[in-house]
């Protein structure tokens, strides 16, 4: 038995979208500083977060080991198992979040989660709903469970 492809083949992942609120990149390395500055000065912000309310992440941990975390989420998206991307602000390129797309645990589809720094919470929405028309229009996921916002799942 083969297990199923969490993307097809065939399906060029999106390098990302971009609004006049902000822009999403695939999440890497070159990211470390202003990542790691923007979760560290949230992390209750984010733990209130739809989605981040039961997670052990974010906790506590050293620039190297981030740097190490942005390298395993690029060598998952390099190898199509997953999809993080940085949500940067649009005018000076600052980390104000970030969006994670996994495959979910019981069957075919995506596990999405997402937040921004708690001060640029009023993006919160706006993001969820931008990365939620996202997915239905670029993505080929049958299902879709944007993790704490049940509105938003497919």
């Amino acid at each position: 038995m083969t297990e199923t492809p969490f993307v097809p083949t065939a399906f060029v992942p999106p390098t990302g979208i971009a609004t006049p609120q902000f822009v999403l990149e695939p999440l890497g390395p070159q990211h470390n500083d202003r990542d790691y500055a923007a979760w560290t000065s949230s992390s209750d912000h984010i733990h209130a977060t739809p989605g981040f309310t039961e997670s052990t992440w974010p906790h506590e941990m050293s620039l190297e080991e981030n740097r190490g975390d942005l390298e395993r989420h690029e060598r998952d998206f390099s190898g199509r198992t997953g999809f993080t991307y940085t949500v940067l602000d649009p005018g000076d390129g600052d980390v104000i979040g970030c969006l994670y797309i996994y495959p979910l645990k019981d069957g075919p589809g995506a596990h999405v989660t997402s937040w921004v720094r708690a001060d640029r919470a009023e993006l919160d929405v706006p993001l969820a709903e931008a990365v939620a028309e996202w997915l239905e229009a670029d993505w080929p996921f049958e299902r879709t469970l944007y993790l704490g916002r049940p509105s938003l799942s497919t």
